[in-house]
């Protein structure tokens, strides 16, 4: 059986079904990580099933199994494909570099308060991913390496005074750190405001490595 041609709908003859042309791949597997996200958006990771997904892209559950899986592997696509529609508008459609970098991470998580069922998912893949080998671990330790190199050398570019790599990779440490304890406060208490709470907390941290004279130091 083929899992991945058209449902075929309640009541129709299976000797004459009306199928619809077969489509590539690429084009079929950017349709089910589009409904999937929708999905996983709307209900959240837990709760939108596949067969929500296979649903609205008019294929069975094995069809979006046959091109990711597991259902933890397409969360996975469904989170790079999210980071590439996140910058699809952007110059050379990658994260822009100096101040342009922090104004696009508080777009992002104006643009996350919309999409609260990705954000569980990712909150959720992310904490999972610390346990002994957890298939999505490796994806989660390259993504936070990428993101923590491109926060430390935007730090670098706008610091009117040289900056080490190791203060500018504390700062990005820190800001990454600070984004995600957002997002969990915001998906567990919903007056969270989640876009100023990032911006205040990445202004902070941006005056504590950029401007050090001004920083109110703790003991110890």
């Amino acid at each position: 059986m083929d899992d991945d041609v058209p449902r075929v709908p309640a009541g129709t003859n299976r000797r004459s079904p009306v199928r619809n042309p077969r489509k590539g791949t690429a084009e079929r597997r950017a349709e089910i990580l589009r409904a999937a996200a929708h999905t996983f958006g709307s209900k959240g990771y837990k709760n939108g099933s596949l067969a929500d997904v296979a649903e609205q892209v008019g294929i069975t559950h094995a069809g979006v199994l046959h091109h990711f899986g597991t259902k933890e592997q397409l969360l996975i696509e469904v989170l790079e494909y999210r980071d590439l529609e996140d910058v699809r508008d952007l110059e050379g459609q990658h994260i822009p570099d100096g101040m342009e970098l922090f104004q696009h991470l508080v777009r992002t998580a104006r643009h996350n308060v919309e999409r609260r069922g990705i954000v569980q998912g990712y909150t959720v893949l992310t904490g999972e991913s610390v346990t002994e080998d957890h298939p999505a671990r490796n994806w989660v330790t390259h993504r936070f390496s990428v993101l923590r190199g491109e926060i430390a050398r935007a730090i670098q570019e706008i610091a009117e005074q040289p900056i080490s790599d190791e203060q500018a990779l504390r700062a990005a440490n820190a800001i990454i750190g600070v984004m995600d304890g957002l997002q969990i406060q915001w998906l567990l208490d919903g007056t969270v405001d989640l876009a100023e709470s990032t911006a205040f907390a990445i202004e902070a941290i941006l005056s504590a490595v950029l401007h050090p004279a001004g920083v109110t130091r703790l003991p110890g």
